[in-house]
């Protein structure tokens, strides 16, 4: 997907030979061709950059549309055939290097008077005091704006939305209908860390989050923006106070999460699906349809539509709860042992 510009501004093209020299890659291929934008590897399109890190998590599929990859000597082969290649030890912090080169977030480069001269904002929106609202934002009709919140250059917030105090919103698309609670975060950078040469480094983040009609975040809770592909929440999504969704999660329509829950990066979670308090999902897992997550599961594997589980690794729920009552059979036996 390409980089959304109504969230970041292009600083211009650069050739793969300029680029070489930035990132100190060693490149196949023309070295004039010009390079416009970024995006993830299953993503690329011409005149876009895409990186292979060769992770644990299998092999990525690399669009043949790219028109340059950064990658390591031990995964050329992954590349299509005939795509130019920019090879460093470390195609990440490259791409990474590349892409603040390219591209500037409009929030740190924003100035002027607290609400825009340059937003869009329908006569009968409501603008509580102290709001901020920055250049390229649209607000529609019968929509709140809570006191002190802060909406970004570019960030799109349709109609009858109550957006509560102290919210922040940065690079977001938000339809109809949409609470977001007192506190909420929307699309910040998401906890993308990568090695560079001088060591551990954060990782810029290029994606948007996109919140469908009637979603509701609760107080206090996250959703971070994707790397370079979105961070999705489907109709009618509840998410409670206190939670944090990662960059590049996608939720479908009518998922609820309670309280506590924690959402890694890349997690897919289908229709209609119920994750209890406290709920963690490790990075990349696919939840299906209909399923339930009972409060405190630990997920680390793929479920099926319409399953239940529980536990930490969590499991089917009835094999969850016979272990559960067998360690407490067993503990039980223990004391009366003890006892006698």
């Amino acid at each position: 997907m390409p980089v959304d510009t109504r969230f970041f501004a292009p600083l211009g093209a650069l050739s793969l030979k300029t680029i070489a020299e930035l990132t100190g890659s060693e490149l196949t291929g023309s070295p004039d061709i010009m390079i416009t934008g970024l995006s993830s590897a299953s993503n690329g399109r011409e005149g876009e950059a895409v990186f292979i890190q060769g992770d644990a998590k299998g092999d990525v599929l690399v669009q043949a549309g790219a028109s340059v990859c950064f990658v390591s000597k031990d995964h050329l082969e992954r590349v299509p055939d005939g795509m130019p290649t920019l090879v460093t030890d470390k195609p990440r912090w490259a791409h990474a290097s590349l892409a603040q080169a390219l591209f500037q977030p409009r929030q740190h480069a924003w100035t002027g008077d607290a609400v825009s001269s340059e937003a869009t904002i329908h006569e009968s929106a409501i603008l509580n005091p102290g709001c901020i609202i920055g250049p390229g934002v649209n607000i529609g009709s019968d929509t709140v704006i809570g006191a002190n919140t802060v909406i970004g250059p570019g960030v799109q917030i349709g109609k009858s939305c109550q957006i509560g105090a102290n919210v922040s919103v940065f690079c977001a698309l938000i339809g109809d209908d949409v609470t977001l609670s007192s506190g909420a975060r929307i699309g910040e950078s998401g906890f993308g860390v990568l090695s560079g040469p001088d060591g551990m480094a954060d990782a810029p983040h290029y994606g948007r989050v996109i919140l469908q009609d009637g979603v509701s975040i609760g107080a206090n809770s996250c959703v971070d923006r994707g790397a370079f592909d979105d961070t999705i929440l489907g109709e009618r999504t509840k998410i409670d106070n206190l939670c944090q969704v990662a960059h590049n999660v996608q939720f479908g329509r009518d998922v609820l999460m309670a309280a506590f829950g924690g959402i890694s990066g890349s997690v897919e979670v289908g229709d209609g699906s119920m994750l209890g308090g406290r709920v963690g999902i490790a990075d990349h897992v696919k939840v299906g349809k209909g399923v339930s997550l009972a409060a405190s599961s630990g997920l680390f594997r793929d479920i099926e539509d319409g399953d239940t589980w529980g536990g930490t690794p969590a499991k089917p729920i009835r094999q969850w709860m016979r272990e559960l009552a067998w360690l407490q059979k067993q503990a039980s036996n223990k004391k009366k042992k003890g006892g006698a």
